[in-house]
């Protein structure tokens, strides 16, 4: 079993597609990052700083649709998308 990166790039906006995509799978660590840090509190501009690694300051309209895309693509995967992980691959 391979593990997703640690802390990978990020694209400016995360899928949005009704089925678990590669890209969900290598930012699975992204997207718990990003539900940890709802969970405390954090503020937006600091966790699209740290996790997405935008700077809000230099490109606050692109560091606030990524953070936007990509809280919203984990709170998909918290509630539905981790069923494509349990199933696994598709069988060929």
């Amino acid at each position: 079993m391979s593990f997703p990166p640690l802390d990978p790039d990020v694209a400016d906006n995360a899928p949005s597609d009704p089925v678990l995509t590669p890209y969900d799978e290598e930012h699975i660590v992204t997207y718990l990052r990003m539900l940890d840090a709802e969970a405390a509190g954090a503020d937006w501009k600091e966790v699209a700083q740290i996790v997405l690694h935008i700077d809000p300051i230099r490109e606050p309209e692109r560091a606030r649709r990524a953070f936007d895309s990509h809280l919203a693509r984990a709170k998909w995967m918290s509630e539905e998308g981790y069923n494509g992980l349990l199933r696994g691959p598709p069988e060929t």
